[in-house]
């Protein structure tokens, strides 16, 4: 773990950020140990949040109240570990604390806290608190909370890790995180048609943005040189200069456009609406709408002031702000309003940063703040109407101030700091926002049309907030209720008590409140000292006055003429956003499912010409494009042996070919083929691969030899003889391109890294067995991979055969039975020395593998083969289907092992799968050389034999089943 504190851009130029040097520091005071605390505290917070997301859904049993307490108990344990390093926010430093992962790939894992940092975290886990008391109130008892509050908090998470992340392919996991999540959140209510589509289409949406956003990072980290922010934000004019900078801009806005909802990619946001209240109130107010600007304001000092920042960003906020505050206007549904209300503050959001001046940015950041307040008191004050009153329709929800007089109350005065009144905090952050559109020099010549547009937007979101006031608590008797309204529960009330005190006190005392905190988040943002700014109620006769006046004056006005209007808007062409997705998407799948009939119709030899089709071309452009050379051969002669082994092998492939229907005959004649490949791995002083080819050809062939049992002796017939032309020439092909692929690698000069690996084995890796250490310790990453795979593919063979035990026919085509006991008395006797001899065996090269040949893989490939054996021995009952049960528990112990072993590399501050080893003196025994990778050897081992016995205890379950469907018959 490194870590260190690091004064950002706005700290009077203490820190170089192209070198990460302290200039005016030589006593490294922000190197100390409570630096080193503050970063294992950074670690904390996005660990605990993800080690304990799970608990309200343990607790569950326990009642909603235990789930509620637990759900509560982790943000607030999370909001406790961010305290502590606030101070070093607020006075303008970055806490990083960085843990090696994977450094080659440039992917570590390595968090960020500043200003931002800061505002967002608090944002996240102060409102989850708020919500997660609301939600007890709100949710039915008959839902479960614990599963609800499980996967709120994995959300939770998510959003931790996307702020506080220091690296950008961290962030991206995080992101994709947050799309799965907050699908499972709007999808909450599974059995309702709106809360799937809205899901769906949230997750679409958000998840082809994160795949745009995931190629902008590439990019990004390409012209950078590295995929730390702290480089990346130190780069800005290297990166604005380099040619790729505009296809990872347009790359990185998809990606944060499609997550806060811009223009075109807004249509998500309502459909999502679906989901209960408090998912709405926390993700689409605080949390997943506000982590596409989050990312703008993250990347603004790399990406920002250029004019293509300017026109893609500043347009799309402009079009997504006007756009979306005059459909709100129309919406019926409260929370419909609300949504695009949302879209259109997250455009004025967007259009603020797109401006490019300090000051925008700055009031960028403050609306952030202040709309994430009201939004969430809206949201549950809209909450509150429909769990009382049964319906969320404007059109028969009135006079609501007479019957819940405290609510109506408080959702006036969040109302108005939507809609911008003076005393509120939306009030303040418009006034910055008038301010700069009308000191903007990018429209000198018209300088007039930018004011002009602001205060059209600002008059839109006085006539929807108006209309949410008057038509929900005012304008006469409600009409046909499914339910009779009153106040609600007392602590229900209070999120939105407490939010919209906070509208007051930041829009009366907003220096005291909020200063100090938008001031660090603004210096994170800019990476540079802030520009002069005053928070204040009053500055004074001034143009921003005078637009927000003609705003709140037009905006009832607007609202007054609301008839003639919406005659007007119902004679439109009606926008069906979300039935425009479906089409798009059902004619995507319908291509979909056309190109896989195309591509996947279930014959082999059409894959088998699309691979061979790939390998020529492939082998052709290799052929043409590479540096001409002559082939180097070699120049003697081979001797007897090899000649003869070549032969053989010649002879066993040739016969494998030739005799494939005598399936018997062709498995052999492959045995033979395995056996001539050991026997030169032997020559070519290879004893490690002979002794695994030897252990794979075994245990494969035993395998084969048992599923042949289930199969006739003998293939189909013969094929015809333009089938057998075409695979002639299939075969022709592809053996043609891999030789001409061969060719060139021969023919092109090459470096091994051979000499790396013999040097560094016994130093690097504690081993003289230099192919073990390499597969548990330079590959590890590699190896853990590939039983990753090999599990995958051990359950894939356990769900085929435990579907083909359903369909198991009584005997084969030629008329046998499948369970035929067999009980050969030979082999059972000689299974039972040899069983625990071969498992001696097996455990022997497993110790000895990381100096001498041997190693996990091998030993579990030989405890595999004894196993088959003593299958063979003992019949179908060695074979109960009992092993399947297990399967999963066990594949899970190996990759386990394997991977925890990687993990604890941390604790001694290595790469994750890092090897240490050791030698340590015991009585009687003497020295023993100790070395964690034997833990990760043991993980391989585990997943080898699990894959084995899943295979064999499938096969056995299929006879077993034959035999019980013979008896029944």
């Amino acid at each position: 773990m490194t870590d260190c504190r690091r004064p950002t851009a706005s700290g009077k130029d203490r820190y170089n950020r192209a070198s990460g040097a302290l200039l005016d520091d030589p006593d490294n005071a922000f190197l100390d140990e409570a630096c080193v605390n503050s970063s294992l505290l950074l670690a904390a917070i996005p660990a605990t949040a993800f080690a304990t997301f799970s608990l309200p859904l343990l607790v569950q049993r326990c009642g909603r109240a235990a789930a509620t307490l637990a759900a509560a108990t982790v943000m607030a344990t999370c909001l406790a570990l961010l305290l502590p390093l606030a101070p070093a926010a607020f006075a303008g430093h970055s806490e990083v604390a960085r843990l090696a992962w994977l450094p080659g790939y440039g992917l570590d894992l390595s968090l960020r806290l500043d200003g931002l940092g800061l505002l967002f975290c608090l944002l996240i886990l102060g409102i989850g608190l708020l919500v997660v008391l609301y939600a007890f109130y709100y949710l039915p008892t008959s839902d479960r909370l614990g599963r609800f509050y499980s996967i709120l908090l994995l959300f939770m998470a998510a959003m931790l890790g996307i702020v506080l992340s220091e690296n950008l392919l961290l962030l991206l996991i995080f992101w994709e995180l947050t799309s799965v999540s907050s699908f499972l959140l709007v999808a909450y209510r599974s059995d309702k048609y709106e809360s799937r589509i809205g899901a769906r289409m949230a997750l679409a949406v958000t998840g082809g943005g994160g795949l745009a956003l995931f190629a902008g990072i590439v990019l990004l980290g390409h012209i950078a040189g590295s995929f730390e922010l702290t480089v990346i934000l130190a780069a800005g004019e290297q990166i604005r200069a380099h040619a790729l900078y505009a296809p990872a801009l347009i790359l990185i806005l998809i990606g944060a456009f499609t997550k806060s909802a811009q223009f075109p990619f807004h249509f998500w946001l309502p459909s999502a609406m679906a989901a209960p209240t408090p998912v709405s109130a926390y993700l689409h107010s605080a949390t997943m709408v506000k982590a596409g600007v989050f990312l703008l304001a993250r990347l603004y000092p790399a990406l920002g002031s250029s004019d293509l920042w300017f026109w893609m960003v500043g347009g799309s906020g402009a079009m997504t702000l006007v756009y979306a505050a005059a459909t709100a206007l129309f919406r019926n549904d409260i929370k419909g309003l609300l949504a695009y209300s949302t879209i259109s503050h997250l455009g004025l959001i967007t259009l603020l940063f797109g401006l490019d001046t300090p000051l925008s940015v700055v009031a960028g950041i403050f609306h952030i703040i202040n709309h994430a307040i009201f939004k969430a008191s809206l949201f549950m004050a809209a909450g509150v109407i429909d769990h009382e009153c049964g319906t969320r329709d404007m059109r028969r929800v009135n006079g609501m101030f007479r019957v819940m007089p405290i609510t109506a109350t408080l959702a006036i005065i969040a109302a108005g700091s939507m809609a911008g009144v003076p005393l509120l905090n939306g009030f303040l952050s418009k006034e910055m926002f008038f301010a700069e559109t009308i000191s903007y020099p990018q429209f000198e010549p018209l300088g007039w049309a930018l004011p002009l547009f602001a205060t059209i937007a600002g008059m839109l979101a006085v006539a929807y907030s108006s209309r949410f006031i008057h038509d929900v608590f005012f304008n006469g008797e409600p009409i046909d209720l499914p339910r009779q309204p009153h106040e609600p529960p007392r602590w229900m009330r209070a999120p939105i008590e407490l939010l919209v005190l906070l509208c007051l006190l930041v829009g009366i005392f907003p220096g005291w409140t909020v200063g100090p905190l938008l001031a660090a988040a603004a210096g994170a943002t800019l990476q540079a000292p802030l520009p002069d700014f005053h928070l204040a109620l009053w500055h004074g006769f001034n143009k921003p006055l005078l637009m927000s006046t003609l705003a709140l004056a037009g905006g009832v006005l607007i609202y007054a003429l609301r008839r003639p209007l919406f005659a007007w808007q119902a004679h439109l062409p009606p926008l069906h956003p979300r039935t425009a997705f479906e089409r798009f998407y059902r004619a995507l799948a319908a291509g979909a499912r056309r190109t896989l009939a195309v591509l996947d119709n279930g014959s082999l030899q059409r894959y088998s010409a699309l691979l061979v089709s790939f390998i020529v071309l492939l082998g052709g452009w290799a052929f043409v494009s590479g540096p001409s050379a002559d082939v180097r051969l070699p120049g003697q002669p081979a001797d007897e042996a090899a000649v003869g082994a070549l032969l053989v092998l010649l002879l066993g492939a040739l016969g494998a070919t030739a005799l494939y229907r005598e399936r018997l005959l062709a498995v052999i004649l492959v045995s033979v083929v395995g056996l001539v490949v050991t026997l030169i791995f032997i020559r070519l002083s290879a004893p490690d691969l002979a002794l695994t080819q030897l252990a794979v050809e075994m245990g494969t062939i035993i395998l084969l030899l048992l599923v042949l049992y289930y199969l006739p002796p003998r293939s189909a017939p013969r094929s015809s003889a333009r089938r057998l032309s075409r695979d002639l020439l299939l075969a022709l092909l592809a053996g043609g391109g891999l030789g001409l692929v061969t060719l060139q690698m021969l023919a092109s000069p090459f470096e091994t890294m051979s000499g790396f690996y013999l040097q560094q084995s016994l130093p690097g890796g504690g081993g003289a067995n230099v192919v073990n250490v390499i597969l548990v310790d330079f590959r590890g990453f590699d190896t853990l991979g590939e039983i990753t795979v090999l599990a995958m593919v051990g359950l894939a063979a356990h769900a085929l055969l435990d579907r083909l035990v359903l369909l198991a026919p009584q005997h084969d085509a030629d008329g046998r039975p499948w369970a035929a006991e067999a009980h050969p008395l030979f082999l059972s006797m000689l299974m039972r020395p040899l069983l625990p001899l071969s498992l001696t065996v097996s455990v022997y090269l497993f110790l000895r593998g990381h100096n001498v040949p041997g190693g996990g893989f091998v030993a579990g490939l030989i405890t595999s083969v004894a196993l088959v054996m003593q299958y063979l021995a003992n019949g179908i009952a060695f074979a109960q289907p009992r092993m399947p049960r297990h399967a999963v528990r066990l594949l899970a112990l190996g990759l386990f092992l394997a991977a925890g072993i990687g993990l604890t590399s941390w604790l001694f501050g290595r790469p994750f799968l890092t090897s240490a080893h050791g030698h340590v003196q015991l009585p009687l025994i003497g020295d023993l050389e100790l070395a964690s990778a034997m833990v990760f050897d043991l993980g391989v081992y585990v997943v080898v034999v699990t894959v084995v016995l899943t295979v064999l205890a499938g096969l056995g379950s299929l006879s077993l089943r034959a035999r019980s469907q013979i008896e029944e018959v």
